[in-house]
């Protein structure tokens, strides 16, 4: 696969599988679930495993219409595998979980159908008031602000926490491995930002500071101008 193109699902899927087959002993793929319109969430696992290892979840195109985000978690996906020695002193310290695709049907209708198609494609008889706002989906103080109850809406949160069946999918994969998962990154394509919780309130979480010095390790190690908050 290349990256001077932004790619379907199905393609994408075929890259998975063929790292996973090329890559034997380093890349394990896991089929999570299905989506509402009935595809697979797919993960590779970048690592040995192992009880206790720590690793790191990373989910790309979340929103439909930021088709940046599975481009970037694809390429980050390759270049571990690909040059792995580069990568040999994290990879001996945690284990990697890639879902590129976490909004298929989403992602496949805003590239066939309507191009700023942000949510996912349950209910798609509802027309424009299709969907659900993954991200606004997830338990942890659902309901907070930035989300709306207004099914037309493009942050419409859902009929309750864990209604679809592609956030379900990714709660349960992470609950599995609850004593293993550190770290959750999720990336987006909304500006130049390094976020971190929380998001349902104008609250600092309890390691903001860390997160905080994270974000900013990050960020220049980027070498642009990103935000950190």
């Amino acid at each position: 696969m290349e990256w001077n193109n932004y790619h379907s699902t199905n393609t994408i899927h075929r890259f998975l599988t063929c790292l996973a087959s090329e890559y034997k002993g380093k890349a394990t793929l896991i089929n999570i679930g299905r989506s509402s319109q009935g595809n697979d969430l797919k993960v590779i696992q970048v690592g040995s495993g192992g009880r206790g290892k720590p690793a790191i979840f990373i989910d790309g195109g979340i929103h439909a219409r930021e088709w940046i985000s599975p481009a970037t978690v694809t390429y980050i996906l390759k270049d571990f595998l690909e040059n792995s020695g580069k990568y040999s002193r994290i990879l001996s310290k945690v284990d990697l979980y890639f879902l590129p695709l976490a909004n298929p049907d989403g992602y496949e209708f805003s590239r066939q159908s309507d191009r700023l198609w942000r949510k996912n494609r349950s209910h798609s008889d509802r027309g424009k008031c299709a969907g659900v706002d993954l991200n606004r989906n997830f338990g942890y103080k659902w309901g907070g602000k930035g989300s709306s109850n207004n099914q037309c809406s493009e942050t419409y949160r859902g009929p309750r926490p864990f209604s679809e069946p592609e956030s379900r999918a990714m709660r349960d994969f992470i609950l599995a491995r609850r004593g293993n998962i550190r770290m959750y990154i999720t990336f987006h394509s909304y500006g130049q930002m390094i976020l971190y919780p929380w998001g349902y309130d104008r609250v600092d979480a309890r390691d903001s500071a860390e997160l905080h010095r994270m974000g900013t390790v990050g960020a220049r190690a980027m070498g642009r101008s990103y935000k950190v908050g």
